[in-house]
């Protein structure tokens, strides 16, 4: 009777196992961005990113024992009829989770497309992970219940830099310059609204538009800046069509700061150089000369692995939350995985981190920093081995930069 038991026992023991062990799983996330083309330097860069930062999540477990991520790329050419197409393709490979951010016209395409049809699929819903596509409808008129941004929007990074710029005695006319779609629109806008509440004497003295991702020579434009006798430009641009137009300002002895969203992308760096030292700056969620925690660990990592540089923090962000949105609920189904990450609270890169459940907008710090010289002090990191780096002005708390939110989200039972 006794060895009886013991077999049974062991039964049991071997059956828990087999059972623990059938519901570890693989997540496959699909990132669906411009990895060719005008931009693909910053759609590649995300996508080592992503492999680097998921690979550390495996090796720790940050999912529980047993599941593993694995990233694969969508060349979506920063096109909405292309990630639409390559959305399908992803549906076709059972992909339950999918992440962009590099457009927030992209992304607004996506969650439109996903809406439809997580409706006629239940049982094969899909998650959207977006990183950086910071146009405020996603978390207010058009917010779902599929999407998660990780990224502060367009208004909440504006309050950083519009604060910046009223505190300093130096801006008094302002030059706006932006890419012709949807956030360039609403960064003139935000810009325009919170300067004025801010600081209304200063003047606004150009507010331009320009095609995305086809001007090859920004000279035109440059002296439009130079003739409106700006010493200020706000710019919403990233990859090269900031890159560019910084080059331009630069060779034709521009004098203005410029402050920025994506100074820090892939391809700017270079461009700026040591003629843009003190005068560009840029807010961000991280930057490694503010390091207080582990974060320039990972920079050094991503360097030695892909020669670049680890810039989108909002990506671990991401799967900090991912990851523990899966072990709370303890299950990868997007459905249990999406109601736990809201209001979920995590360790970001910098510092607390929460998941606003009401429209899936992420609270978190934000940094206004300067293009400095590496001094081994205050920026002892550098961008794209230019000997320049990023200087820390301030520390803006999430708080701070909190917006209140339009949306009425459906969620499924």
């Amino acid at each position: 009777m006794k060895k009886f038991y013991m077999i049974a026992i062991a039964t049991v023991i071997l059956n828990l196992g087999l059972a623990t062990s059938a519901r570890a799983e693989v997540i496959k996330i699909a990132l669906i961005e411009n990895l060719s083309g005008t931009f693909a330097a910053l759609g590649q860069n995300e996508l080592h990113t992503y492999q680097m930062v998921l690979d550390n999540a495996n090796r720790q477990q940050l999912a529980g024992p047993g599941n593993t991520f694995e990233i694969v790329g969508f060349d979506g050419k920063g096109s909405p009829q292309e990630s639409l197409s390559q959305l399908k393709n992803v549906i076709d490979k059972n992909f339950r989770y999918i992440t962009q951010g590099n457009s927030s016209g992209v992304a607004l395409a996506l969650v439109e497309a996903l809406n439809k049809h997580n409706a006629r699929n239940p049982g094969h819903e899909i998650v959207f992970l977006n990183f950086q596509s910071i146009d405020p409808d996603l978390t207010n008129s058009k917010c779902s219940f599929w999407h998660f941004r990780f990224d502060g929007n367009t208004e909440m990074k504006m309050e950083a830099l519009s604060s910046a710029a009223a505190k300093d005695p130096d801006v008094h006319k302002i030059f706006i310059i932006g890419q012709d779609y949807s956030h360039g629109r609403q960064f003139s806008a935000a810009a325009k609204e919170q300067l004025a509440r801010k600081r209304p004497d200063i003047e606004i003295v150009g507010d331009v538009l320009h095609p995305i991702a086809t001007v090859k020579d920004f000279s035109p434009y440059v002296a439009k800046i130079k003739a409106s006798g700006a010493d200020t430009v706000f710019t919403g641009n990233f990859g090269n069509d900031l890159a560019l137009l910084v080059k331009a300002a630069r060779e034709a002895s521009l004098d203005v700061t410029f402050y920025t969203f994506y100074a820090g992308t892939a391809g700017v760096p270079t461009a700026i150089g040591s003629a843009g030292a003190g005068k560009v700056k840029v807010v961000v969620s991280w930057i490694p000369n503010n390091e207080t925690g582990s974060g320039h660990l990972l920079a050094d990592q991503f360097y030695k692995t892909y020669h670049e540089d680890f810039w989108v923090s909002s990506i671990y962000n991401a799967v900090q939350l991912l990851a523990k949105g899966i072990k709370t609920a303890r299950s990868a189904d997007p459905v249990k995985v999406a109601h736990a990450m809201e209001n979920l609270q995590g360790e970001g890169l910098n510092g607390a981190i929460k998941m606003r459940g009401t429209d899936h907008q992420l609270q978190q710090a934000q940094f206004v920093a300067t293009w400095e010289k590496v001094d081994g002090k205050k920026v002892k990191y550098d961008q794209e081995r230019t000997g320049y780096g990023w200087k820390m002005d301030e520390r803006i708390e999430g708080y701070v930069g909190t917006r209140p939110t339009s949306c009425h989200m459906e969620r499924p039972i």
